[in-house]
């Protein structure tokens, strides 16, 4: 993989391209005029490692109390940065709720939803300056969904008029690039600091989203923010994401991404967080926390209690994670496998830096434990699960450094 270079965009306390590590977020469903339920959300999100969380303003009830959730954000100790979400009437919103604009770390800016007409150039420039005054960085943000539909008409007649006419799919993707593209641009010439700008184009279409992304890095430095739009619910959503994401993470492109789930009824919005992480981890791009390898099952498996025990398992683990990162260094990349029988489970817990290896049908009813290679331990009888929790703890507090020494 090659990194593609890009500029460093600093976000609140979060850097974003520039070689800095790729960046998760997170947009939070709740009415932001609601502040408690927001406040809840955004916590949420930050707990389960959003590094940015994005909010709706698209009101005056909703602009009125971005200061406010900032500020009680900021009194429960959570500093993650803040986007304000503006389409129609953001130019309205960040010049009447001068606080507003003021909390934000940044203005996400759709072109195609700023305006119409003469209307269009005026309300962009009324937001950029907006963000140069406050010294704020901007998401210039494309989805084909929203496409300035003057420029895709003017690129669309002119396409009609070559010898050999390109397909209405490929010119909207020459659409999206260079509408972004001519808006970054644009805010670069209004006195945007080139370093304040970060760009999107996004669609739902996993071979489009990879052939626009691949024109942008050719096209700029600017850093990418990288996310399959409306993705979709449950496995659609998550594979869909992870095939068009990870083919471009692994060209080096992107520099922050989403994961656009659609939650499930009453789901939680933390999903899209974890999949985030889990795909960079899974790809060796970062580590987040430690995983669980786990075999499928089978014929020889057919006891549904090491299935319980990795899932059991990745839950401790994660849940640890929020005081572990705190204590110990490097502990998000321990991989500990939970195996379910004899076949694979000796040989895929020996390359673990934990494992556990179940009896499957049949085999004698104890579980060997394998630290770093090494047999340290035979489990059995009814406590396997949490026995081999506290075995976990003791790992972690032998095996890894403390936080400043201490």
């Amino acid at each position: 993989m090659i990194k593609k270079n890009t500029i460093q965009v600093k976000v609140g306390n979060i850097h974003v391209g520039g070689g800095a590590p790729i960046v998760v977020q997170s947009m939070t469903n709740t009415d932001t005029a609601n502040k408690n339920e927001t406040v809840k959300q955004i916590l949420e999100l930050w707990q389960a490692g959003s590094e940015i969380v994005r909010i709706t303003v698209n009101n005056d009830a909703a602009a009125a109390q971005v200061e406010a959730i900032k500020k009680t954000l900021l009194d429960l100790g959570c500093d993650v940065p803040l986007v304000g979400d503006f389409h129609f009437n953001g130019h309205k919103l960040l010049q009447k709720y001068k606080n507003c604009a003021v909390a934000l770390d940044k203005y996400r800016i759709n072109p195609g939803n700023v305006g119409k007409g003469s209307k269009r150039d005026n309300q962009f420039t009324t937001m950029i300056q907006i963000a140069i005054d406050n010294d704020k960085p901007v998401r210039i943000g494309v989805n084909w969904g929203s496409l300035d539909q003057e420029l895709l008409k003017i690129m669309m007649d002119q396409n009609a008029n070559l010898p050999n006419p390109k397909s209405a799919n490929e010119v909207m993707k020459e659409a999206l690039v260079r509408s972004v593209m001519e808006s970054a641009k644009y805010a670069e010439n209004l006195g945007l600091a080139k370093n304040k700008i970060i760009v999107s184009c996004k669609v739902s279409d996993v071979q489009d989203l990879i052939i626009i992304y691949e024109m942008l890095a050719k096209t700029c430095n600017y850093p990418l923010h990288l996310g399959l739009t409306e993705a979709g619910m449950g496995t659609k959503g998550i594979v869909a994401s992870a095939a068009s994401m990870g083919y471009l993470l692994q060209k080096g492109i992107g520099d922050t991404i989403r994961i656009s789930l659609t939650p499930e009824p009453n789901g939680s919005r933390t999903q899209e967080v974890i999949v985030a992480q889990e795909l960079l981890q899974t790809m060796g791009l970062r580590s987040f926390s430690p995983l669980v390898i786990a075999c499928p099952g089978c014929g020889r498996t057919t006891s549904t209690f090491f299935q319980q025990l990795a899932g059991d398992i990745q839950a401790y683990l994660r849940k640890s994670m929020l005081n572990w990162k705190k204590q110990y260094v490097g502990v998000e990349e321990m991989n500990v496998a939970v195996m379910g029988c004899v076949v694979n489970g000796p040989g895929e817990s020996k390359m673990a830096n934990l494992g556990i290896s179940l009896p499957g049908t049949g085999e004698i009813p104890v579980a060997p434990v394998y630290e770093d290679g090494i047999k340290t331990v035979t489990l059995k009888g009814d406590n396997i699960a949490n026995d081999f929790i506290k075995i976990i703890n003791n790992y972690v507090e032998r095996k890894y450094k403390k936080v400043n020494g201490k």
